[in-house]
């Protein structure tokens, strides 16, 4: 209820603050089970994919987020969960199994920590790691901006057609190939940053 309530609120807020639209949501798989995987440049980039698709999300976020006073309340509630980045966090990376595993929808950054210059970042490992244990499909995901956000930006949220695991292609016996799915990942979520604009 609070996550419904709070995405109307923030679907109004976000588009009187800039000029949001989206695209390529056709890709979104039916139902949950899957990853959602985007570029990161901004704290706002989890409100633009939230108020864009239907499904609930539920948002891996740095633990130091949830140490700020009323944000780390307001985050909770809205579903999402800390990790500890560079730690190796196994609580956290279960958990996120454990997500997909139920049937929800899991956002990740794959980049770990936001670009300064909009440029797309080597991709950490986390999101092939949980889309191979879990079997889900990833569906790459763009927000695209300008140089910089300001007020009334246009932004574009643009999702691609989604990886298969087969596709994907993780050996579990082969680390080698995780490298693979990062590459396969990030090579999809760069493709969609490149592609000329929508009218």
């Amino acid at each position: 209820m609070f996550y419904r309530f709070a995405r109307s609120v923030l679907w109004l807020l976000f588009h009187l603050l800039f000029h949001v639209r989206s695209t390529g949501k056709e890709n979104l798989p039916a139902g949950g089970g899957y990853i959602v995987a985007s570029n990161h440049r901004t704290q706002c980039d989890p409100v633009f994919i939230g108020i864009c698709i239907r499904p609930t999300l539920t948002f891996m976020a740095k633990i130091e987020l949830f140490r700020i006073p009323f944000v780390g309340w307001i985050i909770r509630w809205l579903g999402a969960f800390p990790v500890e980045r560079g730690k190796g966090d196994t609580g956290a990376v279960d958990f996120a199994k454990q997500t997909v595993r139920s049937g929800k929808v899991l956002a990740m950054f794959p980049e770990g920590t936001r670009s300064k210059d909009g440029k797309l970042q080597r991709l950490k490992s986390g999101c092939t790691v949980i889309a191979s244990a879990t079997n889900a499909q990833v569906v790459p995901v763009a927000i695209r901006f300008g140089e910089k956000l300001r007020f009334r930006s246009r932004v574009e949220v643009c999702f691609g057609k989604p990886i298969s695991p087969e596709e994907l292609g993780v050996d579990p016996a082969a680390p080698s190939t995780i490298k693979g799915g990062n590459r396969l990942i990030g090579g999809r979520i760069a493709a969609l940053l490149e592609a000329p604009a929508s009218q």
